[in-house]
């Protein structure tokens, strides 16, 4: 497709917020719902952009964190705030206290089964003071939180109901039943909060790669200084063993690389002078002196870590519903309880006691906790494997729709192709010399980055260019003012663009034509190899059912055509400025199938775009520019375009888990109503449609890190 075929047209709103996400994180997080109760405080406050992660026990907003940190506290009094530096332990502390109680109230629980059912002594009594003692040890945070959410207008709260349920069984002498149903309960949330530990310590596993200091070269020998004092253009050795801390350049010394926790590749790589080394990156062997070319802030690792962290803000659709679903399923079991509990027996169909024990079970059964927390919980697993396996996902909402990828478009440099061009040949215009057209074409590219100048740049061998003047012009190439002339090196639709004079258009592969104030010079021959992963991609792609997979690039028609033959694409489209690309996705989106998604995948700025107009935009992180990759939904870590079919897989697994889930709470729940109603649930039966349920969807949560 022709540049000229695709008409200009205004792109949708693609901007990014500029304010910056905050984070708070949280210590004694006691349940799914609160979170959500807190969430909800929040927004109503004016947090607008707030949201609350229970599985990553996180807030995530966009405002004042103190103002914020008020309306927390009020809401979950029980709560405390971890400093950002804090040390680990405060989880398996909590932990560790709860057993405290939990192991004297399970031998009193048991000794008052004894004594009440096996070997009668003391009576009711005796019954009482140890069912009561074994309630209070397990019971008394439960009590104390239902009182206090009271004096707040929380009513619709599990600490209330579960209180009023179990209260109610001491009032018709069920002492068993009161303290089992309580110890049951806590025990439940024990080992709940005891798997969510797993879960976040998997996931945060990530954040043990970052490294605090760094060993800085100065006058005085080596000096172990903290990140933030190491500036752009200095010296740190990185000894065997450690990590590399920021972002740099080998400038000597030789070691193997162990770059797994960045990009999920399991291969270590050998690095030597002029090497890139990515903090997060473990050195094996050698010694390293290493030139910063990054500061902490925008180090690799910062970004991962950043992009990891804030990902719990941004929710899937079914997060959302579920959401919805607890504030309206809860009080609607209530209000069934109070009318199972009040007008059979007002009917004559049976006494208050019998309707009043089934209204209880229904109170026990109506917190929606199982769905609350493992619904985050499985979105909160995807996005951690995803990270291991080198594929950044920004949020489950991006997660939910890399499931729903039906068709694929691949950038093809630096994506589909290696991005380290050369300069294959150089054909002079007559009355020109190839040294000449070199030398123009190296001075022109003296300012630019793009890799097709590098290549250009690296092939001269000459002295410096005398440039007074330099514009770089987007789908086409550079202008440069060079000794007083107007050199221009760019594409065929440059020459067209100015209306300088040339021999022909249809010159075969990537081709830098270069003029000299309106002459024709010549042109050089670029050549770039494709990626051994390209074909692996698009193949496993294809069996993971995506429907349509296409090549869109601004290269020549016969590059696209060769490229797009040997990675076996269905179709291409070249010779596009960005604004083309965007036109090319919004035409591929509209012949999608309803419900499925459309993934563009790039790596140049010039894709930025396009990245943003995609269903999901997915950028190359390794060589990837800083504008795609804060643009796109994924970021592929080490620029594999087959790890997309990793990331897909994922997804995928991640929704099968979350709508086991849905579905196995909603039907045991349900099913336990209707048992309640007629009488054939007990409450240690409706223990188990809460606590066991929420247990049993977490730990089927925490397969996807397994997978």
């Amino acid at each position: 497709m022709k540049q000229g075929c695709i008409p200009l047209k205004a792109g949708p709103d693609m901007q990014k917020t500029t304010t910056k996400e905050q984070k708070i994180k949280l210590r004694g997080l006691s349940c799914a719902t609160c979170a959500v109760d807190i969430e909800r405080a929040l927004r109503k406050e004016g947090f607008h952009a707030a949201s609350v992660n229970f599985a990553s026990g996180e807030v995530i907003l966009r405002g004042d964190l103190e103002r914020a940190k008020r309306v927390i506290k009020r809401v979950e009094p029980g709560v405390e705030f971890v400093a950002p530096k804090a040390p680990p332990g405060g989880e398996h502390a909590e932990r560790r206290r709860a057993l405290y109680f939990i192991v004297p109230a399970l031998a009193l629980f048991f000794a008052g089964l004894v004594f009440r059912y096996w070997y009668p002594i003391g009576g009711e009594a005796l019954a009482l003071m140890l069912f009561g003692t074994a309630y209070g040890l397990v019971g008394w945070r439960v009590v104390r939180n239902a009182a206090v959410n009271i004096t707040r207008g929380r009513i619709f709260d599990e600490n209330l109901l579960l209180v009023i349920a179990t209260f109610g069984a001491f009032a018709i002498r069920e002492y068993p039943e009161a303290a089992g149903v309580m110890l049951f309960y806590v025990v439940g949330e024990y080992f709940q909060d005891l798997a969510v530990g797993r879960a976040r310590s998997s996931v945060k596993s990530l954040l043990s790669l970052k490294v605090d200091r760094a060993h800085r070269v100065s006058d005085d020998g080596t000096v172990d200084v903290p990140l933030e004092e190491v500036a752009v253009g200095e010296m740190i050795v990185v000894r065997p063993g450690e990590r590399v801390p920021l972002d740099g350049i080998v400038v000597s010394g030789e070691t193997t690389l162990d770059t797994s926790a960045l990009t999920g590749e399991s291969t270590p790589r050998r690095a030597g002078p002029g090497e890139v080394v990515l903090s997060g990156m473990l050195n094996l062997s050698g010694l390293l002196r290493v030139e910063v070319k990054k500061p902490v802030g925008e180090s690799t690792l910062t970004r991962i870590l950043e992009l990891v962290e804030m990902a719990g803000a941004r929710k899937a659709k079914t997060e959302q519903f579920i959401t919805r679903f607890a504030q309206v399923y809860t009080p609607a079991v209530v209000g069934l309880a109070l009318v199972i509990g009040v007008i059979p027996p007002l009917l004559g169909w049976g006494s208050f006691a019998t309707w009043g024990y089934r209204a209880l079970v229904l109170l026990v059964i109506s917190c929606p906790c199982a769905l609350v927390l493992s619904i985050p919980l499985g979105y909160f697993g995807g996005i951690g494997r995803a990270s291991k396996q080198g594929v950044l996902v920004k949020g489950s909402n991006f997660l939910d729709a890399l499931a729903k990828v039906d068709i694929v478009a691949f950038d093809k440099t630096g994506t589909l192709t290696e991005g380290a061009f050369r300069v294959a040949d150089v054909v002079p215009a007559d009355g020109w010399t190839e040294e000449e057209l070199l030398r123009l074409a190296a001075w022109a590219e003296e300012g630019s980055n793009h890799p097709i100048a590098t290549a250009i740049k690296a092939a001269y061998s000459g002295n410096g260019a005398p440039i007074t003047a330099h514009e770089e012009i987007a789908g086409e190439g550079v202008a440069a003012q060079i000794d007083g002339k107007r050199v221009l090196v760019g594409n065929d639709r440059m020459l067209h663009h100015f209306e300088i004079p040339h021999p022909r258009c249809d010159v075969p592969g990537t081709v830098a034509h270069v003029a000299a104030d309106g002459d024709y010079v010549g042109y050089l021959v670029i050549t770039d190899a494709v990626k051994e992963d390209a074909p692996v991609a698009v193949r496993r792609l294809r069996e993971l059912g995506v429907r349509k997979v296409v090549l869109v690039t601004g290269d020549s028609a016969g590059v696209a055509a060769a490229v797009a033959e040997q990675v076996g694409v269905d179709a291409w489209y070249a010779e596009l400025l960005p604004a083309g690309k965007v036109e090319v996705i919004e035409t591929l989106a509209r012949e999608n199938r309803p419900g499925a998604k459309l993934a563009f995948v790039g790596d140049g700025i010039n894709d930025a775009p396009v990245i943003a107009r995609a269903d999901v935009g997915i950028a190359m992180g390794g060589l990837g520019s800083d504008a795609a990759i804060e643009t796109a939904d994924v970021v592929i870590m080490d620029d594999r375009p087959s790890k997309l079919a990793d990331g897909i897989l994922t997804a995928r697994k991640t929704k099968r888990i979350v709508w086991q889930n849905i579905v196995f709470a909603l039907v045991v729940k349900i099913g336990f109503i209707g048992l309640g109603v007629v009488g054939e649930a007990t409450m240690w039966e409706a223990v188990f449609a809460d606590v066991g349920v929420a247990l049993i969807a977490v730990l089927n949560a925490m397969r996807i890190l397994r997978a």
